[in-house]
C-alpha cells in the first residue's frame, strides 16, 4: 500500500476509501491517512493565509494610493472579506490562526510581497498596522 501511496497518492486515495466504506481495518494505510488528513487541515489554513495576505495588500494599495480607489478595488476587498468570513463560518477551529501572531505576521510579510508588484514598499510597517477588527470590519478603509 505504501507503493502506492508513493506512486499514485490519487489512485492510493481511491482505494483507502474503498477500504474504509468496506470496513477492512486491516487493510487500511493508517500512518499515511492520518497525513493525509492533517495535509487537509493545513491547506485550509494556508488557503486562509493567502485570502488574509491579499486582504492585507488590497488596504495597502488604498492606503498608498488614493488614485487608485476605485469600485473594483472596494469590491476585491469586499470579497475577501465575506470569503475569509465565510472560511471561519464552516471552519471556526481556523479563528486560533487569526490569533497566533507569527501566522499574522507571515500573511503581512506575504502581502507585502504582493504589494511590492504594484507599490513601491519603502518605509512600511514590519507588522500590520491595523488590528483585526480592523481589517475584518465591512466598512475599514485605511486612510
Amino acid at each position: 500500500m505504501a507503493d502506492l501511496y508513493d506512486t499514485d497518492v490519487v489512485a492510493w486515495a481511491y482505494q483507502q476509501a474503498a477500504l474504509l466504506r468496506a470496513r477492512q481495518w486491516s487493510a487500511l494505510d493508517f500512518d499515511n491517512i492520518a497525513e493525509e488528513i492533517e495535509g487537509v487541515a493545513k491547506a485550509e489554513k494556508r488557503e486562509l493565509g493567502r485570502r488574509m495576505s491579499a486582504l492585507f495588500a488590497q488596504l495597502l494599495e488604498w492606503k498608498l494610493h488614493p488614485e487608485r480607489r476605485d469600485s473594483g478595488l472596494l469590491r476585491s476587498i469586499g470579497d475577501q472579506r465575506v470569503s475569509i468570513g465565510r472560511v471561519l463560518r464552516k471552519m471556526p477551529s481556523l479563528q486560533s490562526a487569526l490569533i497566533d501572531i507569527e501566522w499574522l505576521d507571515d500573511a503581512w510579510k506575504d502581502a507585502l510581497g504582493i504589494a511590492g508588484g504594484n507599490m513601491e514598499l519603502d518605509g512600511l510597517p514590519r507588522r500590520c498596522p491595523w488590528t483585526l477588527v480592523q481589517v475584518l470590519a465591512e466598512h475599514f478603509l485605511p486612510d
